[in-house]
Protein backbone atom coordinates (compact mmCIF):
# COMPACT_ATOMS: atom_id res chain seq x y z
CA UNK A 1 0.00 0.00 0.00
CA UNK A 2 2.44 2.44 0.84
CA UNK A 3 4.51 1.29 -2.70
CA UNK A 4 1.42 2.33 -4.29
CA UNK A 5 0.80 5.91 -2.61
CA UNK A 6 4.72 6.60 -3.04
CA UNK A 7 4.07 5.31 -7.36
CA UNK A 8 0.92 7.66 -6.99
CA UNK A 9 2.52 10.46 -5.63
CA UNK A 10 5.38 10.84 -7.83
CA UNK A 11 2.87 10.09 -10.58
CA UNK A 12 1.25 13.02 -9.65
CA UNK A 13 4.46 14.90 -9.53
CA UNK A 14 5.67 14.03 -13.02
CA UNK A 15 2.28 15.30 -14.64
CA UNK A 16 2.20 18.73 -12.88
CA UNK A 17 5.56 19.22 -14.47
CA UNK A 18 4.85 18.14 -17.51
CA UNK A 19 1.97 20.01 -17.73
CA UNK A 20 4.16 23.14 -17.19
CA UNK A 21 5.04 22.90 -20.20
CA UNK A 22 1.85 21.98 -22.13
CA UNK A 23 -0.54 24.65 -23.69
CA UNK A 24 -4.31 24.12 -24.38
CA UNK A 25 -6.39 26.46 -26.35
CA UNK A 26 -10.34 25.49 -25.87
CA UNK A 27 -13.83 27.28 -26.45
CA UNK A 28 -16.78 27.36 -28.32
CA UNK A 29 -17.96 27.89 -31.73
CA UNK A 30 -22.05 28.23 -32.50
CA UNK A 31 -22.87 24.85 -33.65
CA UNK A 32 -26.03 26.27 -35.56
CA UNK A 33 -23.63 28.41 -38.09
CA UNK A 34 -20.37 26.47 -38.35
CA UNK A 35 -20.66 22.80 -38.45
CA UNK A 36 -17.35 22.19 -40.04
CA UNK A 37 -13.98 21.43 -38.51
CA UNK A 38 -12.08 23.79 -36.38
CA UNK A 39 -8.21 24.48 -37.14
CA UNK A 40 -5.05 26.14 -35.11
CA UNK A 41 -2.89 27.92 -37.29
CA UNK A 42 0.74 29.01 -36.19
CA UNK A 43 1.40 32.47 -38.34
CA UNK A 44 4.94 33.06 -39.24
CA UNK A 45 4.33 36.00 -41.83
CA UNK A 46 2.87 38.38 -40.67
CA UNK A 47 1.19 39.64 -44.10
CA UNK A 48 -0.65 36.61 -43.35
CA UNK A 49 -2.49 36.74 -40.23
CA UNK A 50 -5.99 37.08 -40.85
CA UNK A 51 -7.21 34.38 -43.59
CA UNK A 52 -7.42 30.64 -44.31
CA UNK A 53 -3.67 29.90 -45.57
CA UNK A 54 -3.43 25.65 -45.70
CA UNK A 55 0.78 25.92 -44.86
CA UNK A 56 0.08 27.33 -41.45
CA UNK A 57 -1.99 24.78 -40.56
CA UNK A 58 -0.65 22.55 -37.67
CA UNK A 59 -3.63 20.96 -36.44
CA UNK A 60 -7.79 20.43 -36.38
CA UNK A 61 -10.54 19.26 -34.30
CA UNK A 62 -14.25 18.49 -34.42
CA UNK A 63 -16.12 20.37 -31.57
CA UNK A 64 -18.93 18.51 -29.82
CA UNK A 65 -22.49 18.62 -29.85
CA UNK A 66 -22.13 21.66 -27.70
CA UNK A 67 -19.91 23.79 -29.80
CA UNK A 68 -16.97 22.58 -27.52
CA UNK A 69 -13.09 22.64 -28.83
CA UNK A 70 -9.90 22.06 -27.53
CA UNK A 71 -6.44 21.80 -28.40
CA UNK A 72 -3.24 21.11 -26.28
CA UNK A 73 -0.08 19.76 -26.19
CA UNK A 74 3.62 20.48 -25.44
CA UNK A 75 4.83 20.90 -29.17
CA UNK A 76 4.63 24.25 -29.88
CA UNK A 77 7.53 26.89 -29.20
CA UNK A 78 8.69 28.06 -26.05
CA UNK A 79 8.63 31.56 -27.45
CA UNK A 80 5.74 33.90 -28.15
CA UNK A 81 4.36 33.48 -32.00
CA UNK A 82 0.90 34.21 -33.53
CA UNK A 83 -1.41 31.80 -33.68
CA UNK A 84 -5.03 31.81 -35.21
CA UNK A 85 -8.05 29.59 -35.04
CA UNK A 86 -10.59 29.57 -37.27
CA UNK A 87 -13.69 27.46 -38.11
CA UNK A 88 -14.59 26.41 -41.82
CA UNK A 89 -17.68 25.36 -43.60
CA UNK A 90 -15.80 24.61 -46.86
CA UNK A 91 -16.15 21.10 -48.05
CA UNK A 92 -12.64 19.33 -49.18
CA UNK A 93 -13.49 19.71 -52.37
CA UNK A 94 -14.09 23.57 -52.55
CA UNK A 95 -11.20 24.07 -50.01
CA UNK A 96 -8.84 24.76 -52.96
CA UNK A 97 -10.98 26.89 -55.21
CA UNK A 98 -11.94 28.76 -51.88
CA UNK A 99 -9.03 28.97 -50.09
CA UNK A 100 -6.81 30.30 -53.25
CA UNK A 101 -6.15 33.39 -52.32
CA UNK A 102 -5.94 33.05 -48.84
CA UNK A 103 -9.62 34.70 -48.16
CA UNK A 104 -12.33 32.44 -47.53
CA UNK A 105 -15.90 33.46 -47.25
CA UNK A 106 -16.98 30.56 -45.27
CA UNK A 107 -14.56 30.95 -42.29
CA UNK A 108 -14.83 32.93 -39.13
CA UNK A 109 -11.16 33.21 -37.25
CA UNK A 110 -9.66 34.56 -33.79
CA UNK A 111 -6.13 35.59 -34.20
CA UNK A 112 -3.81 36.00 -30.71
CA UNK A 113 -0.14 35.48 -28.94
CA UNK A 114 0.68 32.53 -27.28
CA UNK A 115 3.54 29.92 -26.11
CA UNK A 116 3.91 26.16 -25.55
CA UNK A 117 3.06 26.98 -21.51
CA UNK A 118 -0.26 29.15 -22.37
CA UNK A 119 -3.66 28.10 -21.62
CA UNK A 120 -6.05 30.25 -23.59
CA UNK A 121 -10.09 29.79 -23.44
CA UNK A 122 -11.97 31.77 -26.09
CA UNK A 123 -15.62 31.53 -24.71
CA UNK A 124 -19.32 33.08 -26.22
CA UNK A 125 -19.37 36.73 -25.38
CA UNK A 126 -22.05 38.40 -23.50
CA UNK A 127 -24.33 38.41 -26.59
CA UNK A 128 -23.38 35.02 -27.22
CA UNK A 129 -21.23 35.37 -30.21
CA UNK A 130 -18.08 33.49 -30.37
CA UNK A 131 -14.21 34.43 -31.02
CA UNK A 132 -15.28 37.77 -29.37
CA UNK A 133 -12.76 36.94 -25.73
CA UNK A 134 -9.74 35.53 -25.22
CA UNK A 135 -8.88 34.61 -21.16
CA UNK A 136 -5.66 34.06 -20.55
CA UNK A 137 -2.88 34.27 -18.25
CA UNK A 138 -0.42 35.88 -20.80
CA UNK A 139 -1.51 39.40 -20.51
CA UNK A 140 -0.46 39.57 -24.52
CA UNK A 141 -2.64 37.24 -25.63
CA UNK A 142 -5.65 39.55 -26.41
CA UNK A 143 -3.47 42.31 -28.22
CA UNK A 144 -5.02 41.62 -31.46
CA UNK A 145 -8.30 41.97 -30.26
CA UNK A 146 -7.50 45.25 -28.44
CA UNK A 147 -5.66 46.59 -32.20
CA UNK A 148 -8.80 45.36 -33.94
CA UNK A 149 -10.90 47.47 -31.38
CA UNK A 150 -8.63 50.67 -32.31
CA UNK A 151 -8.92 49.82 -36.20
CA UNK A 152 -12.68 50.01 -36.26
CA UNK A 153 -12.46 53.33 -34.01
CA UNK A 154 -10.06 54.65 -36.44
CA UNK A 155 -12.56 53.80 -39.55
CA UNK A 156 -15.12 55.33 -37.75
CA UNK A 157 -13.01 58.74 -37.77
CA UNK A 158 -12.14 58.57 -41.22
CA UNK A 159 -15.27 57.78 -41.68
CA UNK A 160 -16.85 61.34 -40.48
CA UNK A 161 -15.90 63.48 -43.41
CA UNK A 162 -14.18 62.39 -46.51
CA UNK A 163 -11.60 65.11 -47.60
CA UNK A 164 -7.75 65.41 -47.25
CA UNK A 165 -7.64 67.75 -44.68
CA UNK A 166 -9.46 65.06 -42.69
CA UNK A 167 -7.38 62.40 -43.60
CA UNK A 168 -3.60 64.04 -43.03
CA UNK A 169 -4.97 64.66 -39.49
CA UNK A 170 -6.17 61.60 -38.42
CA UNK A 171 -3.49 59.90 -40.09
CA UNK A 172 -0.94 61.52 -37.37
CA UNK A 173 -3.32 61.06 -34.82
CA UNK A 174 -3.49 57.27 -35.86
CA UNK A 175 -0.10 56.25 -36.55
CA UNK A 176 0.92 57.84 -33.24
CA UNK A 177 -1.58 55.96 -31.34
CA UNK A 178 -1.33 52.44 -32.91
CA UNK A 179 2.38 53.07 -32.38
CA UNK A 180 2.21 54.10 -28.89
CA UNK A 181 -0.17 51.18 -27.99
CA UNK A 182 2.13 49.19 -29.42
CA UNK A 183 4.91 50.18 -27.49
CA UNK A 184 3.15 50.11 -24.27
CA UNK A 185 2.18 46.54 -24.75
CA UNK A 186 6.10 45.97 -25.24
CA UNK A 187 5.33 43.30 -26.99
CA UNK A 188 7.08 43.40 -30.66
CA UNK A 189 4.49 40.94 -32.80
CA UNK A 190 1.51 42.89 -31.81
CA UNK A 191 3.21 46.45 -33.36
CA UNK A 192 4.28 43.88 -36.24
CA UNK A 193 0.15 43.33 -36.29
CA UNK A 194 -0.54 47.25 -36.49
CA UNK A 195 2.57 47.97 -38.83
CA UNK A 196 0.95 45.40 -41.51
CA UNK A 197 -2.07 46.84 -41.09
CA UNK A 198 -0.72 51.23 -41.63
CA UNK A 199 2.01 50.01 -44.11
CA UNK A 200 -0.37 47.78 -46.41
CA UNK A 201 0.67 48.76 -50.25
CA UNK A 202 -3.47 48.29 -50.73
CA UNK A 203 -4.16 50.84 -47.74
CA UNK A 204 -5.15 54.07 -48.22
CA UNK A 205 -2.41 55.22 -45.52
CA UNK A 206 0.55 53.58 -47.49
CA UNK A 207 1.32 57.02 -49.25
CA UNK A 208 1.18 58.71 -45.33
CA UNK A 209 3.65 55.69 -43.94
CA UNK A 210 6.06 56.29 -46.48
CA UNK A 211 6.53 59.64 -45.07
CA UNK A 212 6.33 59.42 -41.78
CA UNK A 213 8.98 56.26 -42.73
CA UNK A 214 11.44 59.12 -43.52
CA UNK A 215 11.48 61.01 -40.20
CA UNK A 216 10.63 58.82 -37.54
CA UNK A 217 12.86 56.48 -35.73
CA UNK A 218 9.77 54.73 -34.22
CA UNK A 219 10.54 52.01 -37.11
CA UNK A 220 14.08 51.77 -36.54
CA UNK A 221 13.30 51.47 -33.17
CA UNK A 222 11.11 48.49 -33.61
CA UNK A 223 13.30 46.42 -35.95
CA UNK A 224 15.79 46.92 -32.49
CA UNK A 225 13.09 45.53 -30.41
CA UNK A 226 12.47 42.59 -32.96
CA UNK A 227 16.17 42.09 -32.96
CA UNK A 228 16.66 41.89 -29.35
CA UNK A 229 13.23 39.36 -28.53
CA UNK A 230 13.09 37.95 -31.21
CA UNK A 231 16.86 37.49 -32.80
CA UNK A 232 17.04 35.55 -36.58
CA UNK A 233 13.17 34.75 -36.35
CA UNK A 234 10.55 34.81 -39.54
CA UNK A 235 9.26 37.55 -38.20
CA UNK A 236 12.65 40.16 -37.26
CA UNK A 237 13.73 38.65 -41.11
CA UNK A 238 10.56 39.76 -42.98
CA UNK A 239 10.77 43.67 -41.12
CA UNK A 240 13.91 44.03 -42.06
CA UNK A 241 13.38 42.95 -45.58
CA UNK A 242 10.44 45.44 -45.56
CA UNK A 243 12.05 48.51 -43.76
CA UNK A 244 15.29 48.38 -46.32
CA UNK A 245 12.93 48.10 -49.75
CA UNK A 246 10.56 50.24 -48.67
CA UNK A 247 13.54 53.45 -47.77
CA UNK A 248 14.76 52.38 -50.95
CA UNK A 249 11.43 53.29 -52.55
CA UNK A 250 11.59 56.33 -50.10
CA UNK A 251 15.18 57.29 -52.08
CA UNK A 252 14.77 56.33 -55.80
CA UNK A 253 11.35 58.44 -55.15
CA UNK A 254 13.35 61.24 -53.92
CA UNK A 255 16.24 61.02 -56.79
CA UNK A 256 18.57 60.15 -53.95
CA UNK A 257 22.79 60.79 -55.34
CA UNK A 258 24.31 57.55 -56.64
CA UNK A 259 27.42 56.27 -54.85
CA UNK A 260 30.76 57.46 -56.11
CA UNK A 261 31.71 54.95 -58.00
CA UNK A 262 28.68 55.13 -60.34
CA UNK A 263 29.65 58.62 -61.39
CA UNK A 264 33.12 57.40 -62.34
CA UNK A 265 31.98 54.44 -64.53
CA UNK A 266 29.65 57.14 -66.17
CA UNK A 267 32.44 59.19 -66.76
CA UNK A 268 34.39 56.21 -68.05
CA UNK A 269 31.47 55.69 -70.62
CA UNK A 270 30.90 59.19 -71.17
CA UNK A 271 34.77 59.62 -72.43
CA UNK A 272 34.80 56.17 -74.21
CA UNK A 273 31.52 56.81 -76.51
CA UNK A 274 33.29 60.40 -76.87
CA UNK A 275 36.27 59.12 -78.25
CA UNK A 276 34.11 56.36 -80.81
CA UNK A 277 32.52 59.18 -81.65
CA UNK A 278 36.08 61.23 -82.54
CA UNK A 279 37.58 58.31 -84.20
CA UNK A 280 34.37 57.51 -86.59
CA UNK A 281 34.19 60.75 -87.23
CA UNK A 282 37.90 61.24 -88.40
CA UNK A 283 37.64 57.62 -89.98
CA UNK A 284 34.23 58.60 -91.99
CA UNK A 285 36.28 61.97 -92.82
CA UNK A 286 39.12 60.54 -94.14
CA UNK A 287 37.21 57.60 -96.24
CA UNK A 288 36.05 60.48 -98.07
CA UNK A 289 38.92 61.51 -98.98
CA UNK A 290 40.10 57.67 -100.11
CA UNK A 291 40.42 58.39 -103.72
CA UNK A 292 42.90 61.18 -103.73
CA UNK A 293 44.52 60.14 -100.98
CA UNK A 294 45.23 56.95 -103.05
CA UNK A 295 46.79 58.34 -105.56
CA UNK A 296 49.33 60.33 -103.70
CA UNK A 297 50.79 56.66 -102.92
CA UNK A 298 53.40 55.44 -104.59
CA UNK A 299 53.70 52.34 -106.00
CA UNK A 300 55.54 50.77 -103.69
CA UNK A 301 53.40 52.15 -100.95
CA UNK A 302 50.28 50.91 -102.51
CA UNK A 303 52.12 47.41 -102.66
CA UNK A 304 53.00 47.87 -98.90
CA UNK A 305 48.99 48.73 -98.26
CA UNK A 306 47.87 45.93 -100.03
CA UNK A 307 49.57 43.65 -98.07
CA UNK A 308 48.94 45.20 -94.57
CA UNK A 309 45.35 44.89 -95.74
CA UNK A 310 46.56 40.95 -95.66
CA UNK A 311 47.71 41.01 -92.34
CA UNK A 312 51.03 40.53 -93.23
CA UNK A 313 54.13 41.39 -90.76
CA UNK A 314 56.95 43.67 -91.52
CA UNK A 315 59.41 40.98 -92.22
CA UNK A 316 56.74 39.03 -94.36
CA UNK A 317 56.30 42.23 -96.61
CA UNK A 318 60.02 42.83 -96.57
CA UNK A 319 60.29 38.85 -97.81
CA UNK A 320 57.91 39.36 -100.96
CA UNK A 321 59.25 43.03 -101.67
CA UNK A 322 62.88 42.02 -101.82
CA UNK A 323 63.23 45.21 -99.19
CA UNK A 324 65.05 45.64 -96.24
CA UNK A 325 62.96 45.51 -92.74
CA UNK A 326 64.15 49.14 -92.32
CA UNK A 327 63.21 50.27 -95.69
CA UNK A 328 59.53 48.71 -95.34
CA UNK A 329 58.93 50.48 -92.12
CA UNK A 330 59.92 53.56 -94.20
CA UNK A 331 57.29 53.21 -96.41
CA UNK A 332 54.71 52.40 -93.72
CA UNK A 333 55.35 55.61 -91.93
CA UNK A 334 55.29 57.47 -95.13
CA UNK A 335 52.01 55.61 -95.83
CA UNK A 336 50.43 56.54 -92.12
CA UNK A 337 51.52 60.26 -92.87
CA UNK A 338 49.46 60.34 -96.25
CA UNK A 339 46.60 58.41 -95.17
CA UNK A 340 46.11 60.57 -91.81
CA UNK A 341 45.93 57.28 -89.51
CA UNK A 342 48.75 56.32 -86.69
CA UNK A 343 48.21 52.52 -87.15
CA UNK A 344 47.91 49.27 -88.76
CA UNK A 345 43.84 49.46 -86.87
CA UNK A 346 43.57 52.42 -88.46
CA UNK A 347 44.78 51.52 -91.43
CA UNK A 348 42.46 48.11 -91.66
CA UNK A 349 39.30 50.24 -90.18
CA UNK A 350 40.06 53.23 -92.97
CA UNK A 351 39.79 50.69 -95.78
CA UNK A 352 37.09 47.90 -94.05
CA UNK A 353 35.14 48.70 -96.88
Amino acid sequence: MKKYHLFLCISIGLLSFICKGQYSFSGYVDKDSWTGEVYLSVVEDYRKISGVHPEQIITKTNPDSTGYFSFFGNNLPEENKIYRIHVDNCTEEDQATAHFNGHCPESSEIVFIANNKDTISLPFSFDNEMFCSVISGNEKANAFLKIDSLKNDMRFAFGTYRSEANRKINSEKWFGIFQQYGEQLQEPLAELYSYAFLSDRTNDLHSYYLEDLKTNSYYTDLLERLTTRYPNSAYEKQYRAELTSDRYLINAAEGETFPWWVYVLGVVALLSIMGNLYFFGKLKKIQQQLPSLENSLSQQEQKVLDLILKDKTNKEIASELFLSVSTIKTHINNLYKKLNVASREEVKALFSK
